[in-house]
């Protein structure tokens, strides 16, 4: 069992290897409930997976380039 400390706004961290093994990311939702003098803490809820890539993440205010375009010959002009 590894031990953490109370900060002084009453914050714990949760160490890592239970973040992953519980799923617990940033926006997971935790309930406490007190059992007797413990206290069990439930994740309730976690946010969607994390995309692996960036892919279609921006929007462009441009027109989009024509999948044909050769560079070259922008050159030429």
């Amino acid at each position: 069992m590894e031990a953490t400390s109370v900060t002084s706004k009453g914050q714990v961290t949760i160490p890592k290897e239970l973040r992953q093994r519980l799923g617990i990311r940033q926006g997971s939702k935790i309930e406490f409930a007190v059992v007797g003098n413990d206290v069990v803490m439930r994740v309730r809820s976690s946010p969607a997976a994390e995309p692996t890539s960036g892919f279609g993440l921006l929007k462009s205010r441009r027109a989009a380039v024509p999948a044909d375009l050769d560079p070259a010959s922008l050159a030429k002009r």
